[in-house]
């Protein structure tokens, strides 16, 4: 005998979803592989469960788990996702997703919104220059440099070259460049442009300083060790 289902049966087993996500998702660079994994998300936090692996997330969509691990990751540099650490009552932290980023682009008046399209790319072009995807942690200091900063894309791509010419290509280099070119007031590239150029003049005139000191300290030391042969 087939069972009956209730009305309180369906009415329990509802997820909410914002009509404004369905109806601007492409307007915000949304595609619909994106929107079923942040459903599922949505899902899975509804279900008390706010750290789902893609493994978890693979299980109910027809894409697999190295897909979904890579949308994850994606939707994390656009800034749709973040990942947040939470402290229990033991002092115990968890990693949680948070789909606040999404709210706020989604529910944020037109002229406040951030050009997602401008911010995607520095990702793009990050993961260039190293020659591989990046981490959780470094995707989450671009975001931190692009919304707690409030630095300019272009600013940090032109921070980003610095650190290619110095051949010194990490993060914590980048974020000496960052907060060096704050201190000194450097808001545009032009005059970030400038700042570079004197500091590799500075640096040009100190060597060459240096070699003319080592060649009158080699002259002078190695007329005094030349003993005689006798």
């Amino acid at each position: 005998m087939k069972k009956s289902i209730s009305f309180q049966d369906i009415i329990t087993n509802q997820l909410q979803i914002p009509i404004k996500l369905l109806d601007d998702y492409t307007s915000l660079g949304l595609n619909e592989k994106e929107i079923m994994l942040i459903l599922q998300v949505l899902r899975f936090m509804q279900d008390n469960n706010d750290f789902p692996t893609p493994n978890d997330l693979a299980s109910h969509l027809t894409f697999d788990e190295k897909e979904c691990a890579n949308i994850l990751r994606k939707l994390i540099q656009k800034n749709f996702l973040s990942i947040e650490q939470l402290k229990n009552e033991q002092d115990q932290l968890s990693e949680v997703y948070s789909l606040n980023p999404l709210w706020e682009k989604l529910f944020t008046k037109e002229e406040e919104k951030v050009s997602t399209q401008e911010d995607g790319t520095i990702f793009i072009l990050f993961e260039q220059e190293f020659g591989r995807p990046l981490s959780p942690f470094e995707i989450e200091m671009i975001n931190t440099w692009l919304d707690a900063d409030e630095l300019k894309p272009a600013l940090i791509k032109a921070a980003l070259r610095e650190s290619v010419l110095m051949a010194k290509l990490n993060f914590k280099y980048i974020d000496r460049i960052l907060r060096d070119w704050q201190k000194k007031g450097i808001h545009t590239v032009e005059q970030a442009r400038q700042a570079s150029k004197s500091f590799h003049q500075n640096q040009a005139q100190t060597q060459k300083q240096t070699d003319t000191n080592k060649k009158r300290d080699t002259s002078f030391y190695y007329n005094w060790l030349d003993g005689e042969d006798n």
